[in-house]
């Protein structure tokens, strides 16, 4: 796996890399416990995501249209994040997560940073999310990071990030 955002030089940060189908395992432990530690911050419950091998796993990265990035403490995921191009051509960001024990220190921000690098290599000109309503500290962060919401209904919000092209700051 590549590096793709440098660690915060502090010691015992976490990696933020890259994964490819060869990380199937890392990403099913990091993404299957999503639900399980914040249950309320995802529309999929932890039985979504239980069935299915090794073949199920490896799928999701193989598909070019998708990205994935994990943060590793260590041998242990911390983080993911996800980009995955909609039917429609745009690019959206999916699945982010950062393990209870490690969050205030950035890693979200330097997860989603990794996905809008993604996008902006794709050509994209942005990139979207769907955020439930209810999970407000998840609002916050995408609204420092740039994101303004597009559409709200009872059960979430859409926002949306203009990415600027690339070497332009």
């Amino acid at each position: 796996m590549r590096a793709v955002a440098p660690d915060d030089g502090r010691e015992g940060a976490p990696v933020v890399r890259a994964v490819t189908s060869a990380d199937w395992p890392l990403w099913r432990e990091a993404r299957l416990a999503s639900p399980a530690t914040s249950p309320e911050a995802f529309d999929t419950r932890l039985a979504d995501w239980a069935h299915g091998g090794e073949e199920r796993w490896r799928a999701r990265f193989d598909d070019p249209a998708g990205y994935g990035v994990l943060a590793a403490l260590g041998a242990r995921p911390v983080g993911l994040a996800a980009g995955l191009r909609a039917p429609d051509g745009v690019p959206e960001l999916r699945s982010v997560r950062v393990a209870p024990d490690t969050r205030g220190r950035g890693l979200a921000a330097r997860l989603v940073t990794a996905v809008e690098t993604w996008a902006r290599a794709t050509g994209a000109p942005a990139l979207r999310l769907a955020v439930l309503a209810a999970n407000a500290r998840a609002l916050a962060l995408y609204e420092r990071l740039g994101y303004t919401a597009h559409a709200v209904t009872a059960a979430e919000t859409i926002m949306r990030k203009r990415l600027r092209p690339q070497g332009r700051g």
